[in-house]
């Protein structure tokens, strides 16, 4: 059974999906040196300039004042605090955070994968990539690059 839904001025379809397929998740963590994004505009890509250069960051991931293993420790707390996050796969010593990322309004499931890097040169700095998509649909009305840059805008504060 299909379910409609209006926001602002758009009218949305929802297909029915078996619970079963829409709560799998990715286990697998991706090699963001070497993966290309799809051509649906539902996905937000942010990394250090010239690190996944194959799939065209829509920004430069900016660098934080404290060590990798501090920013790792920072994100995994904040995702741990929200209820409508849910961490699916973590690896400290690869410095990798995957999670699931429930939004408000429909309740759609969106990936976001998290790596964090040293900055050479740098022991006290630390950057990362992250990318979030949706599982489903062609457009996602912002909700990815949303979510990462006030992702980006958390961890800037002191």
């Amino acid at each position: 059974m299909a379910r409609f839904f209006v926001v602002g001025a758009h009218i949305f379809r929802v297909a029915s999906v078996r619970q079963g397929d829409y709560d799998s998740a990715m286990t697998d963590f991706i090699d963001f040196q070497t993966f290309k994004r799809p051509a649906k505009p539902n996905n937000w890509l942010v990394a250090p300039d010239g690190f996944a250069d194959a799939a065209l960051p829509d920004e430069s991931s900016p660098v934080f004042d404290r060590t990798p293993a501090a920013l790792f420790e920072d994100i995994m707390q904040m995702v741990a605090a929200r209820s409508d996050w849910k961490i699916t796969a973590s690896d400290p010593a690869a410095g990798r955070i995957s999670f699931i990322a429930v939004t408000k309004l429909l309740r759609f499931k969106d990936d976001i994968d998290i790596l964090v890097l040293p900055v050479a040169g740098h022991d006290h700095q630390s950057t990362l990539v992250v990318y979030s998509r949706s599982r489903v649909g062609y457009s996602d009305l912002g909700t990815n690059g949303k979510r990462v840059n006030a992702l980006l805008s958390a961890l800037a504060m002191p």
